[in-house]
């Protein structure tokens, strides 16, 4: 019978990415939160921490000269389990890590499907400039219940990526959820990348370009590509269901 992995009794960050070490002072963080389930007793999932790892390490090699180091967060267990929300009380205790560890920087969160969420909910940190979520989980709309919070957005860039044809999460909620969040933020974006799925490995290297044009526009503020510049300026619905088109990472390295 295969062993479970244990719940661990506190988050922690992973391996630094970036130039921690090399006498290179830090002068901005992006913390990965991999995906995560919505219950669940086990412990965090070595494969959702596997996928964050190529981009996290993209994030430092493309702002490596700005100082930018990264982090996978790992989570205490994979679960969001209810009112608990542990994903988002795990990336706000990473936000006060970073800030214990390397003093008054930006930080961005990216999140990973229910990484995705819980960026979103611990954007009101006060370490946090800017949030990234790529193919956000978001639980399904309920008339009894309240709707997921945007007021902790306000003040923050935030940039959500979802392929059209997720059959994970559903990227109708999460164009919903940018478009509440436009009315008291308009530093909100949203990228549909057509006919892509939940992981966006269709058109891989221009979401990652995208993604990296972001976080290095929103911690450094580095102008932004103008697909970008556009997005934030557009009101809804053209600055929330704007196409990722392909050739945009090439666009961006010209």
């Amino acid at each position: 019978m295969a062993q479970q992995a244990i719940p661990a009794s506190v988050a922690r960050l992973g391996r630094a990415f970036g130039p921690v070490g090399n006498g290179q002072t830090v002068s901005g963080v992006v913390l990965l939160l991999p995906a995560g389930e919505p219950v669940s007793a086990r412990g965090p999932s070595p494969l959702s921490y596997a996928v964050a790892r190529p981009l996290a390490r993209r994030f430092a090699d493309a702002g490596r000269s700005e100082g930018l180091a990264s982090h996978i967060v790992r989570y205490r267990g994979r679960g969001w389990n209810g009112t608990d929300a542990q994903l988002a009380a795990d990336a706000e205790w990473a936000a006060d890590e970073v800030v214990r560890r390397y003093g008054d920087v930006p930080v961005c969160l990216v999140g990973i499907d229910m990484g995705g969420r819980a960026a979103l909910h611990a954007a009101g940190h006060s370490a946090v400039n800017s949030v990234l979520a790529m193919a956000p989980w978001l639980p399904e709309e309920d008339v009894a219940a309240a709707p997921e919070p945007v007021k902790q957005l306000v003040g923050r860039h935030v940039l959500i990526v979802h392929g059209t044809n997720d059959e994970r999460t559903d990227p109708e909620l999460s164009y919903r959820l940018a478009e509440r969040a436009k009315k008291t933020n308009r530093d909100t974006c949203r990228f549909e990348v057509h006919s892509d799925g939940h992981a966006l490995r269709q058109y891989r290297g221009e979401v990652e370009a995208l993604a990296v044009d972001f976080v290095l526009g929103a911690l450094f503020s580095r102008g932004y590509a103008r697909p970008v510049a556009d997005a934030l300026a557009a009101p809804p619905p053209l600055g929330l269901r704007m196409p990722l088109a392909a050739g945009f990472g090439r666009s961006l390295r010209t």
